[in-house]
């Protein structure tokens, strides 16, 4: 593909989804975490198109949502000790724990 600029003038809605499109390639190809990290409910539309068949299916259990490498690190316990945990649980939803696992893949 072609490397376009981007214009920062109006877009007509007829070119709406192709310029949307380029934008959002031009931030993936700049930092797939930094995609992954803002992009959930993406995330999960893109999942919705995943043959089923092709991922793991555990039992549906809570699971952290938005589980990226962002959302990992150091927890303090009374004792003294550290561990790395996920620390975002603002999504959390009952479902397939494969999901955060891809999720979480994705990121690294």
């Amino acid at each position: 593909m072609a490397r376009q600029k981007l214009s920062k003038k109006a877009v007509k809605p007829k070119d709406r989804g192709s310029v949307l499109m380029r934008l959002r390639q031009a931030k993936m190809a700049k930092s797939v975490h930094a995609y992954v990290r803002g992009s959930t409910e993406k995330f999960y539309e893109w999942l919705a198109t995943v043959q089923p068949h092709l991922l793991p299916d555990g039992p549906d259990i809570w699971i952290c949502g938005d589980c990226h490498v962002g959302n990992l690190g150091p927890i303090g316990d009374m004792r003294g000790s550290t561990s790395i945990q996920i620390r975002d649980f603002d999504q959390t939803v009952i479902g397939n724990p494969a999901h955060d696992l891809i999720r979480l893949g994705v990121s690294l």
